[in-house]
C-alpha cells in the first residue's frame, strides 16, 4: 500500500536537551570535533546508523534514551560546553572585523549553483560545489559577513552504483527538506517565505526559500517544489545539472533573478543589511545582474535610472569567478531561447530592453557564434572584476577570453587570479588535531596555522604512526563500502571473503577521486596494465590503489572509462591491490584523503582549473604525484612531491598518453616507491617524512580556505564596495561615469598617437641611462583628462614583439590647437639586454578597475624612433 500523504515528525526535546536542537540546526556541527562528540554520546551505535546526521539522529533516538540523558550530569557538561563554544563562535570578533578595515563591505552576496558543506545535505557534484561549501566555511571561520544563494534541488546530484559489468548506475533518491538540516524562512505570520518570477509559457514561478546555517553564514535555497506550481515549474528544482537547455535557462533565472529577490526578503525578514558586493560562483548565477538593473531602472521602488547608469551601479559591486578552462565547460544557450524570455509580456525582468539583454551574451567577437548566448561572457560584462582560481588558470582564462578585449595583449585582458583553497578543519582528520593537541596546540577556531610551529617537533616515529592509523581506518571504510558494492553488483556474499583482505595498511597508498570528464584521465594509469600489474604486485614494494569518481550521467564516455577501470580492479590477481569505490562523496572523502600517502592527479594540462584534492591530501601529510597544472603548477618547489612531466606540444592525444603514462610509471616505480620503502632500524622512513614535513610546511599555509578568503576580501570584496560606494551615494557617480563611457567610446576613433621620439640614451645605450620620450597625440574631443598616455616596455624579440616589463604614464607638456597634446616620460634602463618600448593611449577614470576595462586603446600606426 501507498501513503496518501507523508510528513515528518519532528521529536520533542526534554528542556535540559533543548541545545541538541541549536546544535543540530547549524552546520558548523560538521566541521566541529566538540559537536560530533556530544552526538556520538547520544547513542553511538545509532549516530554510525544515520551515517553522522544529527538531525536524523535526533529523530530516531527513543523517548527513554532522551529521558536518560537529560538525567545524566556527563552528558550534560558535555552538551553544555559545546553549545557554550557555538554561542561564542557566532558572537564574538573575528579577523573580518578586527583586521578586515573600514571599507570593507557590510554585507557580501555569494551565489552558487551547489553547495558541498555536508554529505547530510547533498546539493553538490564535485569541486565548483565543494569549493563553494569552503568558501562559506571559511568565512564563517573569519567572521566575513557573507550571505549565499543557491538552489535547494529535490533529488540532489545523484548516487552511483555499479552493474555487474562495471558500468555506472544512478539513482535519485528524494530529499525531504524536513529531515534535513533546514529552516524555512517565514513571514512576520508565520507564513512561509516566498518569490516569484515571471516566465513565458505559464504563470509566475513560485519558490519558497529555506535557510541552512553554515556557522555564521546563512545560506538561502530556493525550492520550486510547491503546491501553487504546475508541474513542469515545480520540476525546475528537481536535481542538479539535469534536463534540457530550457530546463537549466529556468534554473539559472531561478538562481539569479530569484537569487536576488530571495535576499531582499531575507533582508526585510530579518534586518539583515543589503549586500554591497555580489559574487558570482561561475556563470550560471549571472542574470543576477539583470534583476538589479530592473530594480534600478523600472521597479516602483527604485530610483528610475536609466539603463547605461544602472549597468555601471550594478557592475562597480559585482565580481565573476571563472571556474572552467575549457569552452565547453561554459553555458551557452540558444539565443532565440533568450529572446523568447526576455522578450514578450512575461519577461523575467519586466521592463529591461530585450536587445540589451541579448548584447550583454553575445559572442560578438572573433571566432564567437552569433547563435548562442553565452553565460560567462554575459558574466564578465555585467562584472567589473573578474578572477580564475589559480595562476595557471588566470592566464588560461585571459587567453580564453582576449575576443573580450581584443586590444589589449593577453598579460592585460581584466582576469585576475585567486587561487583556491580548502578548509582545513572540515578535511583535516581528526587524529592530527589529536596529535597537535598532546603537543599543546588546541583546536583550530579561525585557522590551523598554528599547526606549522609543531611540523618540526613531532617525533618521526609518532608521525608514521599517525600515518599507518589513518592507512588502517581508510583501509577498513574501503572494505566496508566494497562489500556494500559488491553486493549491489549482484555478488553473492559467499564470494567476498577476498575482501577481508583488500588493501593493506603497510603498503604504499596512491589516492585518485574526482569527477570523471575525459580530460582528467582516469585511465591513464592503465596505458600500460602489464606494468601497473608489476608495480601493484612488487614483492618488495607494492602499491595500492584507491580510485573513486563520478561520470555525468549523460556522459558515456566517462562511464565507459569508469568500466574500464572497474574491470581491471575486478581481475582477481590485483583486486587486493586497486578498487574502485562507487558514490565519491563527502562522506567518503574524509577518510580517503587522510588515508593515502600520494594523491595522483593527472590531467590533461592546462585543463585543470585548480584541483583542491590534493590541496586536502597535503593538509594530513600526504604527497602530491601530478601534472603541473592547476594549482599545483604555482606551488610545487621540488620537494613537496613529485611533478609528472607534460609532453605539452605533442599533437597525438594517444602518443601523449603513453609518454605521460610512462613517465609516471618511472616516477612510482625509481622515486616514489623507494623512498617510501626506505627505513630505518626503527622501521620509520626519515626521507619520506622530510617531504612530508617538508610539504605541511611549505603547502599548508598557502592551501587554506581561509587565505582564499582573505585574498578574495582584499583584493577583491573590498576594491568592489568602494567602487560601488563611491556610484551609489546619490547615483550621480553612476550617471557621470554611463557619460563619461558613451562619450569616449564615440570620440575614440580619432584618437590617435601621431609621432614619438626619443633622446638621453645615444646610440650606445647603457643599464642606468635615462630616455626620454615624447609623444605627439591627437585626442578629437576627449580631453587630456580623460586619457592615460603611457610609455610600455620591456625586452623586444627579433620582429619587435614586446615581452611588457611595466609602463610609465607620461605627463602633460604642451597643449594646441585641434585637439593635440604632447606628452612626456622619463625612463631609466634598468636591465641589458633587448630592449623596446612603445607608446599608448587608454582610457582613464578613477571608477575603472583596469585599464583594459573598456577595451579601447590607441598605439603608434608606425614605430617611433628608437
Amino acid at each position: 500500500m501507498r501513503a496518501i500523504r507523508r510528513f515528518t515528525v519532528r521529536p520533542v526535546l526534554p528542556e535540559p536537551l533543548a541545545p541538541l536542537a541549536e546544535l543540530a540546526g547549524n552546520l558548523r556541527w560538521s566541521w566541529n570535533p566538540e559537536a560530533h562528540d556530544v552526538f556520538r554520546a547520544v547513542d553511538l551505535e545509532l549516530w554510525e546508523a544515520v551515517h553522522g546526521d544529527p538531525v536524523r539522529l535526533l529523530g530516531a533516538v527513543g523517548r527513554e534514551r532522551l529521558k536518560e540523558l537529560a538525567q545524566d550530569d556527563d552528558f550534560l557538561a558535555l552538551l553544555e560546553t559545546a553549545q557554550a563554544s557555538l554561542s561564542s563562535y557566532l558572537s564574538e570578533d573575528r579577523w573580518y572585523q578586527r583586521e578586515a578595515g573600514r571599507n570593507a563591505p557590510r554585507s557580501i552576496a555569494y551565489f552558487s549553483p551547489e553547495y558541498g558543506i555536508t554529505a547530510v545535505l547533498p546539493q553538490y557534484s564535485g569541486g565548483l560545489g565543494i569549493l563553494a561549501g569552503d568558501h562559506l566555511k571559511a568565512a564563517s571561520d573569519l567572521g566575513v559577513p557573507l550571505v549565499a544563494v543557491g538552489l535547494l534541488y529535490r533529488h540532489g546530484y545523484f548516487k552511483q552504483s555499479l552493474s555487474r559489468e562495471g558500468w555506472q548506475e544512478e539513482t535519485y533518491p528524494v530529499l525531504d527538506p524536513d529531515e534535513l538540516p533546514l529552516s524555512p524562512l517565514r513571514e512576520a505570520d508565520g507564513t512561509r517565505a516566498q518569490i516569484s518570477i515571471s516566465l513565458p509559457d505559464g504563470p509566475d514561478l513560485i519558490a519558497r526559500i529555506f535557510v541552512a546555517s553554515v556557522g555564521r553564514v546563512p545560506l538561502l535555497l530556493l525550492d520550486s517544489d510547491v503546491e501553487e506550481n504546475p508541474q513542469h515549474y515545480r520540476d525546475v528544482t528537481d536535481r542538479l545539472y539535469g534536463g534540457t537547455s530550457e530546463h537549466r535557462l529556468r534554473q539559472e533565472l531561478l538562481l539569479g533573478v530569484g537569487g536576488v529577490r530571495a535576499l531582499r526578503t531575507y533582508s526585510r525578514l530579518t534586518g539583515a543589511p543589503e549586500p554591497e558586493v555580489y559574487h558570482t560562483n561561475e556563470g550560471h548565477a549571472g542574470f543576477l545582474g539583470l534583476e538589479r538593473i530592473r530594480e534600478l531602472t523600472v521597479a516602483p521602488e527604485g530610483p528610475r535610472l536609466d539603463f547605461d547608469t544602472a549597468l555601471e551601479l550594478s557592475r562597480a559591486g559585482t565580481l565573476f569567478t571563472t571556474h572552467t578552462p575549457v569552452p565547453a565547460g561554459i553555458d551557452r544557450f540558444p539565443r532565440e531561447l533568450v529572446e523568447q524570455y526576455f522578450g514578450g509580456g512575461n519577461s523575467p525582468v519586466p521592463g529591461v530592453p530585450v536587445d540589451r539583454v541579448l548584447a550583454l551574451g553575445a559572442e560578438d567577437f572573433a571566432g564567437g557564434d552569433p547563435a548562442v548566448f553565452n553565460m560567462a561572457v554575459m558574466g564578465f560584462r555585467l562584472a567589473q572584476r573578474a578572477n580564475g582560481v589559480s595562476q595557471l588558470h588566470g592566464h588560461v582564462s585571459r587567453e580564453m577570453f582576449n575576443g573580450l578585449w581584443p586590444a589589449f595583449d593577453e598579460a592585460e585582458v581584466p582576469i585576475t587570479s585567486v587561487t583556491n583553497g580548502v578548509h582545513g578543519p572540515t578535511w583535516v582528520a581528526r587524529e592530527v588535531f589529536d596529535l597537535a593537541a598532546r603537543y599543546g596546540v588546541a583546536p583550530p577556531t579561525e585557522d590551523v596555522s598554528a599547526y606549522w610551529d609543531l611540523v618540526d617537533s613531532v617525533d618521526g616515529g609518532e608521525l608514521w604512526d599517525l600515518k599507518r592509523q589513518l592507512r588502517t581506518t581508510l583501509v577498513e571504510d574501503a572494505r566496508r563500502r566494497m562489500v556494500r558494492s559488491s553486493l549491489k553488483r549482484g555478488f553473492a556474499a559467499a564470494e567476498l571473503g577476498w575482501i577481508d583482505n583488500a588493501l593493506d595498511p603497510d603498503v604504499l597508498t596512491i589516492g585518485f577521486a574526482r569527477r570523471v570528464p575525459s580530460y582528467k584521465r582516469l585511465t591513464l594509469m592503465l596505458r600500460d596494465p602489464e606494468r601497473l600489474k608489476r608495480l601493484l604486485l612488487d614483492p618488495e614494494r607494492p602499491i595500492q590503489l584507491v580510485i573513486a569518481g563520478k561520470s555525468h550521467p549523460a556522459d558515456d564516455g566517462g562511464k565507459k572509462l569508469i568500466q574500464e577501470m572497474v574491470r581491471f580492479a575486478d581481475d582477481p590477481e590485483v583486486r587486493h591491490r586497486i578498487v574502485f569505490l562507487p558514490n565519491y562523496d563527502i562522506a567518503m572523502a574524509q577518510p580517503l584523503y587522510p588515508g593515502c600517502d600520494v594523491w595522483l592527479n593527472n590531467p590533461l594540462r592546462p585543463y585543470e582549473a585548480c584541483g583542491t584534492s590534493g590541496m586536502k591530501a597535503a593538509l594530513n601529510g600526504g604527497l602530491n604525484l601530478s601534472i603541473l597544472d592547476g594549482w599545483w603548477d604555482e606551488w610545487y618547489d621540488g620537494n613537496n612531491g613529485w611533478a609528472i612531466p607534460s609532453a605539452d606540444g605533442v599533437e597525438d592525444p594517444d602518443r601523449r598518453d603513453d609518454l605521460e603514462a610512462t613517465a609516471l610509471y618511472d616516477l612510482i616505480e625509481n622515486e616514489v616507491a623507494p623512498r617510501f620503502y626506505d627505513v630505518d632500524a626503527d622501521g620509520v622512513p626519515t626521507r619520506w617524512l622530510e617531504m612530508v614535513r617538508h610539504t605541511l610546511k611549505s603547502l599548508g599555509p598557502k592551501v587554506l580556505a581561509t587565505r582564499m578568503v582573505r585574498d578574495y576580501v582584499r583584493q577583491l570584496y573590498t576594491p568592489a564596495a568602494g567602487t560601488a560606494r563611491s556610484l551609489n551615494s546619490d547615483f550621480r557617480g553612476a550617471e557621470k561615469l554611463a557619460a563619461w563611457k558613451k562619450r569616449v567610446r564615440a570620440a575614440w576613433p580619432s584618437v590617435r598617437v601621431e609621432h614619438v621620439e626619443s633622446s638621453g640614451v645615444g646610440d650606445a645605450p647603457e643599464v642606468g641611462l635615462t630616455m626620454q620620450v615624447r609623444a605627439f597625440v591627437a585626442l578629437g574631443d576627449l580631453t587630456a583628462d580623460d586619457v592615460d598616455v603611457q610609455v610600455v616596455f620591456g625586452t623586444a624579440s627579433a620582429d619587435d614583439v614586446l615581452n611588457v616589463a611595466g609602463e610609465t604614464s607620461m605627463s602633460l607638456a604642451e597643449s594646441y590647437e585641434g585637439g593635440r597634446y604632447r606628452f612626456d616620460a622619463d625612463v631609466t634602463l634598468e636591465r641589458a639586454g633587448a630592449f623596446g618600448y612603445t607608446v599608448r593611449v587608454v582610457p582613464s577614470n578613477p571608477a575603472l578597475a583596469t585599464v583594459a576595462e573598456l577595451g579601447l586603446v590607441a598605439v603608434p600606426a608606425v614605430p617611433g624612433e628608437r
